[in-house]
């Protein structure tokens, strides 16, 4: 295989990579941040803050990759996709600014500010995911800007800010005891189900709106190839509902283990869906590559700089392992 053939697939493969990984990450982290006003007492809040405080920068860290690696490696459809969507992208940008700046604040603020810088963390969380949502449901439909199409960015909006609870919650139960933690499952049981009725109206309305995503899960025989990601998400996702049901504390990382394969496996149908388009109907990933020459350059680097980045970020979770302990900043 040519290197105008490999280096724009490496490449995308880095993306996505890039970008499944913040999704996970970063996605359970804002997921926290959105449940914030959910608990009952400062202490509790705290807690929920002190759980992601060590990883939410570093989780981050992964959106700007996989936005650079956009950068670089494909001009062309970066260029588009941000003129597309330069609204949610700007308030997306607002959501993660207003998060940093409530996260420092609320440590150095009096009692009754603190209040305040609560609220700005929830709701720069809520902007941050509300926009992402917005955004995938933009690309899903080729940026096209008709009526439909708009409600139905919206409602991706609502289904990934859903998601993000549920995994919020999950990374809650995980890394929390007692009270704080009987709330994290009963808020997942709420986010399960919403997030499950978003999964299933979407995908009613994902092959409606786009008649080459029919074509791609519905026909023969490639249905037969695909069939596995439905199945298997359906499977995780019953088996989600029945952890959550039983709330069982012996076993606090298990809706994390199970909810972690399902952005995956959305993540996957989602690049079925659309590949070889990096731009869904405009440009494929070969026509929106830079040169050959420069691939070649940029390449090396990513590969130099991505194990460090992955290297931190494993450590990071190393060190901070086991449960999450009360916010100190004596």
């Amino acid at each position: 295989m040519s290197p105008d053939t490999w280096l724009p697939l490496a490449f995308f493969a880095l993306m996505g990579l890039a970008m499944l990984i913040y999704a996970v990450l970063d996605g359970y982290d804002l997921g926290v941040g959105m449940l914030l006003k959910r608990a009952d007492t400062e202490a509790e809040r705290d807690l929920m803050i002190a759980s992601i405080g060590p990883f939410w920068d570093a989780n981050e860290t992964w959106l700007v990759l996989g936005v650079g690696l956009m950068l670089v490696a494909f001009p062309q459809a970066h260029g588009i996709v941000l003129g597309a969507l330069y609204l949610p992208v700007a308030l997306m940008l607002a959501g993660l600014i207003l998060r940093g700046v409530a996260f420092d604040f609320r440590a150095k603020a009096g009692l009754w500010q603190k209040g305040w810088w609560d609220t700005a963390f929830f709701a720069g969380s809520w902007i941050t995911s509300l926009s992402q949502g917005y955004m995938l449901g933009a690309y899903v439909t080729g940026f096209d800007n008709s009526l439909g199409a708009t409600l139905f960015a919206l409602l991706s909006a609502v289904c990934v800010s859903a998601s993000y609870c549920l995994i919020g919650s999950a990374w809650l139960v995980a890394k929390t005891e007692g009270k704080l933690q009987a709330l994290a499952w009963r808020w997942g049981r709420v986010a399960l189900g919403f997030s499950i009725a978003g999964l299933a109206l979407v995908s009613v309305v994902n092959p409606l709106v786009s008649p080459r995503i029919a074509e791609r899960w519905f026909a023969f025989p490639d249905s037969l190839y695909v069939a596995p990601v439905p199945l298997l998400t359906g499977v995780l996702l019953f088996a989600l509902w029945r952890c959550f049901q039983r709330a069982d504390n012996t076993r606090p990382y298990t809706p994390l283990l199970l909810t972690a394969p399902v952005f995956v496996l959305a993540f996957i149908g989602l690049a079925y869906s659309f590949f070889p388009d990096i731009v869904p109907g405009q440009l494929t990933l070969w026509e929106a590559a830079s040169s050959t020459a420069t691939l070649q350059i940029i390449f090396y680097g990513a590969i130099a700089v991505l194990p460090f980045i992955a290297g931190y970020t494993v450590l990071s979770y190393w060190i901070f392992r086991g449960k999450a302990t009360h916010l100190r900043y004596d």
